[in-house]
């Protein structure tokens, strides 16, 4: 499960707006593409389990060779890290490099924290789905940190119970909500999925899908779009199915969520590449009887999935060898050796596509021993990931929609009051900060 609880990040406000040029021009400088002479020793910022071994990889190797010498620091995830990687910049001693939640980045740049790497690692793009790579340039010609792990969204269905109902796997959303509706008519009690709010990267993930972008940039000026055509409909979507009582509306990652897994009193879920760890503690007697396929689309003719967490490697501004960093970087997701060592110590989900159908990925997750043809599959689909949108205070809008999006849900009430509630919130604090914002 991805570290989406995030909190209120501290981020300093800036005096500049950031639009496209000006995002592009924060973090270089003259001598970044410089290469670096001579030993040099760079330090790391990472939550990833294993990541130490995968830097001696590098360091016994083609570190060695290039006298770069990589140390990991193990840190916690989210919300927690960006907190200290801000104070540490503010101090003028940030590490060189730090892994990075791709929502985060916004807010890392806009602080100045992170560096441009296009000069020493834009030649990697086409080792990763165009969707992914975006969101690491926030939309400019920049780059500010290399895809390290993604989360391309699934739906994930009970096949045994599917069969015992006589429902079909739902291709599009229609089929979807059709399908939770003819569940609920052979069997009451029973739920197809439930609509949670305690995990905001659900809904960002869906909008995405569904073309949503949260923010974007107009000039000089950010331009938030929360409340745009496409998250209107999702919004209006979901809170249909829960008002009507087609679906449950209870949050996840509860102990009345996991037993409703395990018992069967739900039997689909949309979720991640990620859910089977999840599944395996949630509802551990169900093993082998789930299966995975391609989300739900909007239309008949649409192939595209959202992204629920993810992670990247960025260089920061404070780096005396950013060249050396970048090459670290680059290397750590885009190598062979690399990204099976990142998928077998950290248990990650690697962003680079040729790693997704490596031989670290042959076997299915132990939990879907039933089909053998889970990773070929996902592998796939992550290519299909939609662009998504980040901006400098998305802790603000996350927050806001579990209380708004939590409170809805439980009432059954409008979601599109709460969802135009988190719009007139993330607006309203970009402004407090000093952003300027575009109406």
């Amino acid at each position: 499960m991805p570290n989406t609880k995030l909190g209120r990040l501290v981020a300093t406000s800036v005096a500049v707006a950031l639009g496209a040029t000006a995002l592009a021009a924060c973090g270089s400088s003259d001598d970044d593409s410089r290469a670096d002479s001579g030993p040099v020793s760079l330090t790391y910022w990472s939550w990833t389990p294993g990541m130490d071994k995968v830097a001696d990889l590098w360091n016994k190797g083609p570190g060695k060779k290039d006298q770069i010498t990589v140390t990991v620091k193990k840190q916690a995830s989210g919300d927690t890290l960006v907190t200290k990687i801000l104070t540490a910049h503010k101090a003028k001693k940030a590490p060189d490099l730090v892994q990075a939640e791709y929502q985060a980045l916004p807010t890392l740049v806009s602080n100045d924290a992170l560096a441009d790497i296009a000069g020493e690692a834009g030649g990697v793009k086409d080792k990763f789905a165009e969707g992914v790579w975006q969101q690491t340039t926030l939309g400019s010609d920049a780059v500010y940190a290399i895809p390290q792990d993604s989360g391309p969204m699934m739906f994930y269905y009970r096949q045994d119970l599917f069969k015992k109902y006589g429902l079909k796997v739902p291709e599009t959303w229609d089929e979807f909500a059709e399908t939770a509706r003819a569940l609920k008519k052979k069997s009451p009690d029973t739920d197809l999925t439930t609509f949670s709010a305690n995990d905001s990267g659900l809904f960002a993930g869906l909008a995405q899908q569904a073309g949503a972008k949260w923010w974007t940039t107009e000039g000089d000026k950010w331009k938030v779009g929360i409340d745009d055509a496409a998250s209107q409909k999702v919004a209006d979507f979901w809170g249909g199915l829960v008002e009507e009582g087609a679906i449950d509306n209870q949050p996840m990652y509860t102990p009345a969520w996991n037993k409703a897994l395990n018992t069967g009193k739900q039997i689909a879920w949309v979720s991640a590449v990620w859910a089977p760890g999840t599944l395996t503690t949630a509802a551990p007697d169900t093993k082998g009887k789930w299966a995975m396929a391609p989300l739900p689309q909007w239309t008949d003719s649409d192939n595209v999935t959202g992204s629920w967490g993810g992670s990247s490697t960025a260089v920061t501004t404070d780096s005396q060898h950013k060249a050396a960093a970048a090459k670290f970087a680059s290397w750590l997701n885009t190598d062979p050796e690399a990204l099976t060592a990142l998928a077998k110590e950290g248990g990650i989900y690697p962003a680079a596509t040729t790693a997704q159908t490596s031989d670290a990925f042959a076997e299915p997750p132990a939990f879907f021993s039933n089909q053998p043809d889970f990773y070929t599959k996902a592998a796939d689909i992550a290519k299909t990931t939609a662009p998504s949108a980040w901006g400098p205070n998305v802790n603000v809008a996350y927050t806001t929609f579990k209380d708004a999006f939590g409170k809805a849900a439980k009432n059954k009430s409008d979601f599109g009051a709460a969802l135009k509630t988190m719009q007139d919130d993330t607006v309203a604090d970009m402004k407090k900060q000093g952003f300027e914002v575009a109406e």
